[in-house]
């Protein structure tokens, strides 16, 4: 049988490979569907190139490429069998799992056991070798066969090695001695006995001192009020009140100088009040939660629809999608884009998602089975098990500092990286962002000599303030701020949350109210001004995103979120805040740039000064810390005048879309300080140099093609280079059609009743950007929902309006909606209405 195996595998020899150092073996999931070693028809890896495919696409990949030899891997999951007692049997190792994947978390590992099935397929005959098969198969099968079997999934996240030594007991722990001294710590609202810290704050385990921890080299931490108070009373212990949880706290050791363990942690904080049991960190559903905040119950209850008996859903579009850990941002916004058919062509997850393939109601006897076991299984037992993004998620991801973390993310800083990377990669006429692509008019005037300057600039999303001054319950605000400040002031649990109410119209009023224009220089007087500025739509686009600015950041730089609820509409009509471009009347100011002196002492170095301008290198690392591009940060701090960490941020938001937005900073050349420099003004101009035109039309490449690659890359040719080969020119019979389409019309931004089509429709340079302009009529299909204190912790869940019904999107679990809450909502997703 040996000589027979290998003879057989003889012709195939040179196509079987073993994984060499740096090659990744996907082994848990099928490049082209969701399909794993727990499907059915379980998982087939290549053996030359180590990808894994599902029974669906093994034949294709076979019939394309030739590759005969696959690895054929399959999972059994089973149930335990009860023993004499009653209980589940303990699973033992014994080589039935020897594949190296995450194990399943909708199966219990106390309830259920695994087994693992490898062998070698042979097409087109399938012929089938078990393994392992050691003294039958070549050395080189074998050899390759362990490797396989051996190496880490390649979307198994691979832990750095610890270089922390282990934590010891402390001396004190068992004998430490605590004063009877009747303190009691509250479950919040703690703050430094010796200064205002608020965080960062030890409670010192002797005698219940809450005091402030060292400062840190980047200006976090505290005041040191904590060890000084320990050299001048030697009482040993302290633990860090954030971090205790029903399985330990943090405990440090003055005494030891080093972090500790205290077994009798639970009975050392008991003696002044505190119940580990209720100080959790973490909620039922894994999603961490933050400590010093007061719990947000209600939230929790109302956005998930807690209590009540939602009906599950199975089928195409109801697919859930299972949380990795921290992903639930990114599980929420592909649902609401894979809701929009412009995005349900991305193959592999719109298949996942689409399909209904992995989203089977369960079968009769499933059910029956079901409900002969208890409560709690009978209800998770009949939910769907959802498709694994963790693919997607390396990819989208790769090379992001925040995206490919496993921590917590701001869904809507998702979707904008989304959108980005769809405008990178969609290099035909088809682009998926076009439907929520649009332009906004910004009109700026000198407060002095009243005149104006219209532009227009990208966007994909409007951010409406949330404006608390307009509350309808101010008084009932009002009065629980001043029971929350005499609270903190007499150590006292903190009253109960009260939520501001706040009409919409109130937040669309203040997102069109003019706003100052900081540090404005006006080209007429030649000189800063005060200045206005007012955004509306120049075009409307087909699906309009929303974004309530629920966020904030607080003293720590860490986002906090607002408590509020808004009257979203079901329907919205923003007809009215269409863009009118330049009225009679209006008086334009000069296209002129303001002229930059330079002081005396830095003329003779003047390019030294170009390329290092006074820029503050604390905002800058404030905001990388953010995961933003370095370039990019220093950047916003220059043009926000070096104002403040803030400014720059909004100033990062506004142009991250930007194709130079991580492009070092360069100052115009009109910079120049050199002897025939004179301070006056120097006239804009937008055109690329003539010199770089010519290097590009040498290479063959059209003028009016180079023109625009140059434009489109802020006049960087070797980057213009790269988006010509990335943009293929489209076919001329295309390009005729999409012209005689979308011909410019001089009342396009006048007249909201003209636009009573859908029409993909540039801007008026033909190379600027496309928007598909419309009626501003919506209606309201999605509502992307947050839970938590802050971006960096909680949960999302999405509802989305599919076939009439709102359906309730909470990780793998996919349901009818009850009550869909749209008043605490964070993005909302609109579509156009026809017209009539």
């Amino acid at each position: 049988m040996a000589a027979d195996l290998g003879e057989l595998l003889v012709p195939y020899m040179p196509t079987v490979r073993v994984p060499k150092t740096g090659d990744r073996v996907f082994k848990s999931e099928c490049a082209f569907s969701f399909d794993s070693p727990e499907s059915e028809g379980g998982l087939y890896v290549c053996m030359n190139t180590f990808l894994g495919f599902g029974r669906e696409h093994v034949e294709r990949h076979y019939r394309k490429t030739g590759q005969s030899v696959y690895m054929h891997l399959k999972r059994h999951v089973k149930e335990k069998a009860t023993g004499a007692a009653g209980g589940a049997t303990p699973r033992r190792r014994d080589g039935k799992v020897f594949l190296d994947l995450e194990l399943n978390r909708d199966f219990n590992g106390e309830d259920y056991e695994y087994e693992d099935e490898a062998k070698l397929v042979i097409f087109p005959d399938h012929f089938e070798i078990p393994l392992p098969n050691i003294e039958e198969l070549p050395a080189l099968v074998t050899i390759a066969c362990d490797a396989v079997l051996n190496a880490p999934s390649a979307y198994k996240k691979q832990e750095p090695e610890s270089w922390e030594e282990e934590i010891q007991v402390s001396r004190h722990a068992r004998s430490l001695r605590q004063l009877d001294n009747g303190v009691r710590i509250p479950p919040s609202g703690w703050k430094c006995q010796k200064c205002e810290m608020r965080d960062n704050l030890w409670l010192n385990l002797t005698d219940g001192a809450v005091l402030c921890g060292k400062w840190f080299f980047d200006g976090s931490g505290g005041n040191g009020h904590a060890l000084d108070h320990y050299k001048e009373t030697s009482h040993p212990l302290a633990v860090k009140l954030d971090t205790i949880t029903p399985d330990g706290a943090d405990v440090y050791s003055f005494e030891e100088e080093e972090a500790v363990l205290d077994p009798h942690v639970s009975e050392h904080l008991s003696h002044f009040g505190i119940d580990m049991l209720q100080m959790q960190k973490r909620t039922e559903n894994g999603h961490r939660t933050d400590n010093n905040a007061r719990p947000r119950v209600s939230e929790w209850e109302v956005i998930q629809e807690s209590g009540m008996k939602l009906k599950a859903v199975y089928g195409s579009g109801y697919t859930g999608i299972k949380n990795l850990g921290n992903s639930c941002y990114l599980s929420t916004v592909m649902q609401v884009l894979f809701s929009i058919p412009d995005f349900q062509r991305m193959a592999k997850l719109g298949h996942g998602l689409l399909s209904g393939q992995y989203s089977k109601p369960p079968m009769k006897c499933e059910l029956i089975e079901q409900v002969m076991k208890e409560e709690s299984k009978v209800l998770n037992g009949h939910q769907q098990k959802g498709i694994s993004p963790r693919m997607l998620k390396a990819l989208v991801s790769r090379g992001h500092p925040e995206f490919s973390s496993n921590r917590q993310q701001d869904a809507h800083e998702f979707f904008l990286h989304m959108i980005n990377l769809v405008e990178r990669n969609s290099t035909s006429s088809e682009n998926p962002s076009d439907a929520f692509r649009f332009l906004v008019e910004e009109r700026v005037q000198c407060c002095q000599t009243r005149r104006v300057r219209y532009s227009q600039r990208v966007d994909y999303c409007i951010q409406l303030p949330a404006p608390i001054e307009a509350a309808t319950n101010r008084e009932e605000l009002l009065a629980y701020e001043a029971k929350r400040r005499e609270a903190e002031e007499n150590m006292r649990a903190p009253p109960e949350p009260v939520r501001a109410r706040i009409p919409f119209t109130a937040c669309l009023q203040a997102f069109t109210e003019p706003e100052n224009v900081p540090d404005f220089w006006s080209s007429a007087l030649q000189a800063k001004s005060a200045g206005v500025k007012t955004s509306r739509f120049a075009s409307f686009p087909e699906y309009l995103v929303v974004q309530i600015k629920k966020f904030t950041f607080g003293v720590d730089w860490v986002p906090k979120k607002l408590d509020l609820a808004i009257d979203v509409p079901d329907f919205l009509d923003l007809s009215r805040l269409r863009a009118t471009g330049l009225q009679a009347g209006e008086e334009e100011l000069p296209d002129l740039m303001p002229p930059v002196v330079l002081p005396e002492d830095t003329r003779d170095n003047s390019m030294s000064s170009l390329d290092s301008p006074e820029i503050d290198e604390a905002a800058v690392m404030q905001l990388a810390e953010m995961g933003f591009p370095l370039e990019a940060c220093r950047k916003a701090v220059y043009y926000t005048g070096n104002m403040g960490p803030e400014m720059a941020f909004n100033w990062i938001i506004a142009h991250m879309e930007e194709p130079d937005f991580a492009e070092p900073l360069h100052l115009p050349s009109t910079l120049d300080p050199g002897p025939s420099t004179s301070d006056a003004p120097a006239p804009l101009d937008n055109s690329p140099p003539e010199e770089s035109i010519a290097i590009l039309t040498s290479m063959g490449f059209p003028r009016t093609r180079s023109v625009r690659a140059l434009k489109a890359t802020n006049n960087n040719l070797e980057r213009a280079l790269d988006w010509i080969f990335t943009h293929p020119e489209e076919d001329e019979s295309d390009a005729l059609s999409n012209m005689a389409d979308t011909e410019p019309n001089d009342n396009a931004f006048s007249n909201a009743d003209s636009h009573t089509d859908s029409t993909l429709s540039p801007d008026r340079d033909a190379s600027g950007p496309r928007v598909k302009d419309g009626p501003g009529r919506y209606e309201l299909f999605a509502v992307i929902s947050h839970m938590g204190a802050s971006t960096m912790c909680g949960h999302y869940v999405c509802h989305i309006k599919k076939e009439g019904r709102w359906v309730i999107y909470n990780d793998h679990k996919v349901c009818l909606s009850e009550r869909p809450p749209r008043d605490l909502g964070y993005i909302y997703f609109y579509h156009r209405l026809a017209s009539s």
